[in-house]
């Protein structure tokens, strides 16, 4: 039997003057609209991973504050199964001449109804999911995701 094996991922909700934090970025050639977000690496834990993938994607240094939730999607182009936890973070410095991931075109703050209005760009339903369920006042202490085994 094969193993399932999903991807375990990370995202940041970052809402800063009423707009949020979104990520520019190029996937097989198509612009894209996502939270700063990424892979689980060995050796790190969840806050740890949101931390320095908000950094790499967006050249933010941010503050985790607390937790939207943990939502598993089976992506229609790959069909590969992500269990994604989406952090709440506050952006502290930014820093414009960090160099960037590769695939990044660059951050950019856009409100909720701009994200809604560029549906046929959002990387997966999550991002505007989760922008919607922490409006909705969706929101988990920090605490809620443990930091090691």
């Amino acid at each position: 039997m094969k193993r399932f094996l999903p991807h375990v991922t990370v995202a940041c909700i970052i809402e800063r003057d009423g707009k949020f934090l979104l990520v520019r970025e190029l996937i097989d050639g198509q612009e894209r609209l996502n939270q700063p977000a990424g892979h689980l690496e060995a050796d790190e834990s969840l806050q740890q991973a949101a931390v320095r993938e908000t950094l790499e994607e967006t050249g933010w240094d941010i503050e985790l504050t607390g937790v939207v939730g943990v939502d598993v999607y089976k992506a229609p182009a790959n069909s590969e199964t992500y269990v994604r936890t989406t952090f709440i973070g506050k952006a502290i410095k930014h820093r414009p001449t960090f160099t960037l991931d590769d695939g990044i075109i660059g951050p950019q703050w856009l409100t909720r109804d701009q994200v809604a209005a560029s549906l046929d760009t959002l990387r997966s339903p999550m991002v505007l999911g989760v922008i919607d369920d922490y409006l909705a006042g969706r929101r988990f202490a920090l605490e809620v995701v443990a930091t090691d085994g």
